[in-house]
């Protein structure tokens, strides 16, 4: 509603016919947006949903609040009231989204006051009660906001002042209203105040709508705060637990039938996933290698913090020359009674190289394929289920002879992508189709390259490892 700053100044209608089309913009937009807050599902662990759905209803709010104003402005500002004996008439219910700008005067002369309908009803006062002067106003404000609302009709009328701030009202229903007063004082012809001209607008929905927003918001930063740490602590921990070798790594040393082993790690196509996947390569104390690859369920610290656990007591078991097979049958264990219960899926091989002979065994993952002679083949898999799933489970142990210059792939399931499209018969066929290529490589780190260039760019849902063992290499 505009504004008067002199008493003699009337208002300018605007065009009719720009204001309808204003209008009718707002009401579709309005229905647009209100279509977006209805699609918007929101569940209670959800932050970015919450703030989402804050802040449509905030849209909505202003929405709103525009096509009351852009009616009000359609009108026109209203004659001056007649000073007549208002009928004994019960005043007529308007519905609340309809009632938020209500504008009053207060004549400093003849001590009239004159409240618009709309400001009756946000104040909750029928209108034979009458409108409030001045002086009484500030009773039905908390009492904290007095102070505020005296300075500011204060410096309105005495130094001419504008009012634009907001205050709390208590109705006489007991209901809360947060209201946004502008104010200016209306100067007669000697340029004295004769009166003051205000303009209430109830923002209780409004600010309770920004609050829910701000509040969303800060709950989205802190979620996405707390999502930035974790994963910055289990890359630092996945960093501190995965072998230090880079390269390829060459053991036993001095031996006609050294072991060629490189291997590599694969993030998510997000990398924001970092999960439980391992690969680890040892020299054992009797001059074998225990190679193995795995893989826990889950993402983040818990994770990684439990492939921490599980590696570091393969290792431990495996350096102990506990066999491959009673190895898995003690990781379930452990896995079954940690404190963070999860799955996991391994393969565990020994390497003799004086005999030449791999001794492996499997929980749930996998089988390692063979490559010689430019083709290749998945291993026979031993039984074993996954870790952590069945208490008391047995794991079978099985042996393959190899050959100088077979080479041994080792990979964990999130390789490749698993869709209805993509299972992991079609992986596994992906990397025996790979023979030629590993056959004309010279190094096992060779090989880990190939792999990366055939996977590498691959829409994977989960991290992965992949590990290559070369004979003789």
């Amino acid at each position: 509603m505009p504004s008067h700053l002199f008493a003699d100044r009337p208002a300018q209608p605007p065009e009719p016919g720009s204001v309808d089309a204003l209008i009718s913009q707002t009401r579709r937009l309005r229905g647009e947006v209100d279509a977006v807050r209805r699609d918007t599902v929101v569940d209670d662990d959800d932050a970015q949903g919450r703030w989402q759905r804050a802040l449509c209803d905030l849209a909505v709010h202003h929405l709103d609040d525009l096509r009351e104003h852009l009616g009000q402005l359609k009108e026109g500002l209203p004659p001056a009231p007649e000073i007549v004996e208002r009928p004994q008439v019960a005043p007529e219910v308007v519905p609340e989204a309809q009632t938020r700008v209500g504008s009053a005067e207060w004549n400093l002369l003849t001590d009239e006051v004159s409240w618009s309908d709309e400001l009756f009803q946000i104040f909750g006062r029928s209108p034979e009660s009458g409108a409030l002067p001045l002086d009484e106003l500030g009773s039905t404000l908390f009492s904290e906001d007095q102070p505020l609302l005296t300075a500011w009709v204060t410096a309105c009328l005495v130094d001419g002042k504008p009012i634009d701030g907001e205050f709390r009202i208590v109705r006489a229903d007991g209901r809360v209203r947060t209201l946004h007063m502008r104010g200016e004082p209306v100067l007669d012809s000697d340029g004295c105040t004769a009166s003051m001209w205000a303009v209430l607008r109830d923002v209780s929905e409004l600010r309770r709508s920004q609050r829910a927003v701000r509040e969303s918001r800060d709950s989205l930063q802190r979620q996405r705060e707390i999502a930035r740490t974790e994963r910055r602590l289990a890359v630092e921990l996945q960093e501190a637990v995965l072998p230090p070798w880079r390269g390829s790594l060459r053991f036993p040393y001095g031996s006609a039938d050294t072991l060629d082993v490189a291997a590599h790690y694969l993030p998510s196509a997000t990398s924001a996933l970092i999960g439980g996947d391992w690969y680890d390569a040892l020299e054992l104390p009797d001059g074998s290698s225990m190679l193995t690859v795995g893989d826990l369920t889950g993402h983040g610290v818990t994770a990684t913090s439990g492939m921490a656990m599980m590696l570091g007591a393969l290792r431990g078991m495996a350096m102990a020359g506990i066999e491959p097979g009673p190895l898995m049958g003690w990781l379930n264990q452990l896995l079954e009674t940690s404190v963070q219960p999860a799955l996991g899926s391994a393969v565990c091989c020994r390497y003799d190289p004086a005999r030449q002979i791999l001794s492996w065994a499997q929980a749930g993952h996998p089988a390692p394929l063979l490559f010689r002679r430019g083709s290749g083949r998945s291993l026979p898999p031993p039984e074993g289920v996954l870790l952590g799933a069945t208490s008391g489970a047995s794991y079978g142990q099985v042996e393959e002879h190899l050959e100088v210059g077979d080479l041994l792939v080792l990979h964990t399931d999130g390789l490749t992508p698993r869709s209805i499209e993509f299972s992991r018969a079609d992986g596994t066929e992906r990397l025996l189709a790979l023979a030629p290529r590993f056959s004309a490589a010279r190094s096992a780190q060779e090989c880990v390259r190939i792999v990366v260039e055939e996977f590498g760019e691959s829409e994977r849902e989960d991290d992965a490892c992949v590990l290559v063992a070369r004979v003789g290499g």
